[in-house]
């Protein structure tokens, strides 16, 4: 296992850092730097400028419509993007259901889907949860009967991230009811402007809305926006899991935070405390331990060796940081913390701040982090899963 850049690689590292640097909007940058809340057009804005150099789908092979770079690019590329306080892409696009597109949709849907979320035009929203199909993902109910050329599907899907701005959701749909739960499942493609989709927010514990509930009410979907196999998405959605959990590990925007970490501990005064700094220093060990699990990977990926299917471990490890990354920042702060006001978490508000303005979005932050061992499968399940696939 080689954990050192090749000077190839370094001089890779350097081009896409001096590239971000000219093109990442400043403001973007600082909203990101400080927790500041993002909204549709700056999240739109970074995807259409990647889009726009190519960058958008950095993960895909060249003939897609992606720069064809190697694992350890890719790794570099994710990495001067976090660094730089660049927004984090929007995954369910690029990231989620592109490779499934790519693996199992025929090539006119290919033609017709990927240009769209290459250039960060089309929004993708995920539907796969539902009130009673969380981490057991296979007991889906939402319905999807076949009528000649077109599904009829009706249901429910929730905790639908960002669905208020979706255009398009992938949906996992049951499509039969013989056999096993897993093998009565299909993937469809959905237009979100389709009559009989209706969109309810959920109003989180900050108050703000991220999440929702998506309802299908006869919603008419055309045949042609199956993807593979009737009844078989279950392989597919497998597929597309293992790229979300992956992605969630997220350990570059864990490196990220924990300098920020040591400046809001420093600022409030905190870093100087030996017991403080002993859990600072514990979460860097964490941080490095999974940069290293993740170079493991590239390290197999690039020597043409099969590496662990450790997707599940790097979800548990990365999801487990960045809830404590949140902790800490809100522990530092104390009392400053607590007090919320909605608008001084947005840019250039000139209300009267409780505490410094970066302790504004620190509690809101903590509650929210709440979600990430929970979503894309939960770490009780994760390591049932690592515990016979890699353990055996």
């Amino acid at each position: 296992m080689d954990l050192a850049f090749t000077p190839e690689e370094q001089k890779f590292r350097e081009e896409i850092r001096a590239w971000v640097k000219e093109n990442l909007p400043a403001d973007l940058s600082h909203k990101v730097h400080n927790a500041l809340r993002l909204t549709r057009d700056d999240m739109q804005r970074w995807a259409k400028i990647l889009g726009k150099k190519g960058w958008l789908g950095h993960a895909w092979p060249k003939e897609l419509g992606g720069p064809g770079w190697n694992a350890v690019q890719k790794h570099l590329f994710e990495e001067e993007c976090a660094l730089a306080g660049a927004p984090r892409v929007v995954p369910f696009g690029p990231v989620m259901v592109a490779p499934v597109i790519m693996a199992f949709g025929n090539a006119e849907q290919q033609q017709r889907f990927l240009p769209g979320i290459a250039s960060g035009d089309v929004w993708w929203s995920q539907g796969y949860s539902e009130p009673g199909s969380g981490s057991d993902l296979a007991s889906v109910k939402t319905r999807a009967e076949r009528r000649g050329d077109k599904f009829i599907v009706n249901g429910q899907k929730t905790w639908t991230t960002l669905g208020q701005y979706g255009e398009w959701i992938f949906c996992l749909v049951r499509t039969s009811n013989e056999g096993k739960p897993q093998t009565g499942i299909s993937f469809l493609l959905i237009d979100m402007k389709s009559p009989g989709v209706t969109v309810r927010p959920i109003k989180l514990l900050d108050g703000d809305h991220e999440v929702n509930e998506v309802w299908f009410d006869n919603v008419e979907v055309p045949a042609e926006n199956l993807i593979g196999e009737e009844n078989k998405g279950w392989t597919y959605a497998k597929h597309l899991l293992s790229h979300e959990r992956t992605n969630i590990a997220d350990v570059n925007r864990a490196k990220r935070e924990l300098e920020r970490l040591k400046r809001i501990a420093k600022a409030e005064g905190v870093y100087d405390d030996l017991r403080f700094r002993d859990e600072i220093a514990k979460l860097e060990v964490d941080v490095v331990a999974l940069e290293m699990l993740v170079l493991r990977v590239l390290s197999a990926e690039k020597s043409g060796k099969n590496s662990l299917d450790i997707a599940g471990l790097l979800k548990i490890r990365g999801s487990e940081i960045q809830q404590r990354y949140s902790e800490l920042m809100m522990l530092a702060a104390g009392p400053y913390s607590l007090p919320y006001i909605h608008e001084a978490m947005d840019a250039g508000w000139q209300g009267d701040h409780v505490g410094a303005a970066y302790c504004a979005p620190l509690a809101s932050t903590y509650f929210n982090m709440r979600k990430t061992t929970i979503y894309g499968g939960s770490n009780e399940v994760q390591r049932n899963i690592v515990a016979q696939t890699v353990l055996g």
